[in-house]
């Protein structure tokens, strides 16, 4: 099942309760003046649960690899480096993405606004262009994701190195079904 992509903030206290469970959740805390990270939101239905796909800048470590099964390069078309390829703006971790429910998401505002400072409005232009890279590429963001969670969750002995860079996505879903449960939503 499909939806429409967009841009999500996942409730602080959430993300701690995974991340706590597992170390590959991309933590986020304002202790250290990480603001709240977008995540790229609801790309497919796995297990009967939403997933998220977390939304990284581009480092280092990515710009020589070659996009793989567990995670995806967001290219802008529209600007070129010096050497004339398309610029690399983003990456989607799917060896990160996190089980989600509508009570813990809250989309993203990328509309432009007059007051917005300089910063902010750039950011949001940025975002602008990977949503509509990943709109543009959104059958293979989802057939990507239900890869990966396919091959760690059935087929884990067989694929161990792409287990150990994901998430423990059953573990997960555990938690949020319990954190659904308790309330906390």
């Amino acid at each position: 099942m499909m939806y429409v992509l967009d841009f999500y903030s996942i409730d602080l206290k959430y993300v701690r309760s995974l991340s706590k469970a597992d170390d590959k959740v991309m933590y986020i805390s304002p202790q250290i003046g990480k603001e709240i990270r977008p995540f790229v939101g609801v790309v497919v239905l796995m297990n009967g649960k939403k997933y998220c796909i977390p939304l990284t800048s581009p480092k280092d470590k990515f710009k020589s690899r070659k996009s793989q099964v567990d995670f995806i390069k967001i290219y802008d078309e529209k600007c070129k480096n010096s050497d004339g390829c398309p610029k690399l703006i983003g990456i989607l971790n799917i060896n990160n993405m996190i089980p989600v429910d509508s009570s813990v998401v809250t989309k993203f505002d990328l509309k432009l606004h007059g007051n917005d400072a300089v910063p902010v409005k750039k950011r949001k232009e940025l975002m602008q262009n990977q949503l509509r890279w990943c709109r543009k590429n959104s059958v293979t963001i989802q057939n990507r994701a239900n890869k990966v969670y396919r091959l760690v969750t059935q087929l884990p002995e067989k694929n161990r190195n792409l287990t150990r860079r994901c998430c423990d996505f059953k573990k997960l879903e555990k938690i949020l079904d319990k954190y659904l449960e308790s309330g906390r939503n």
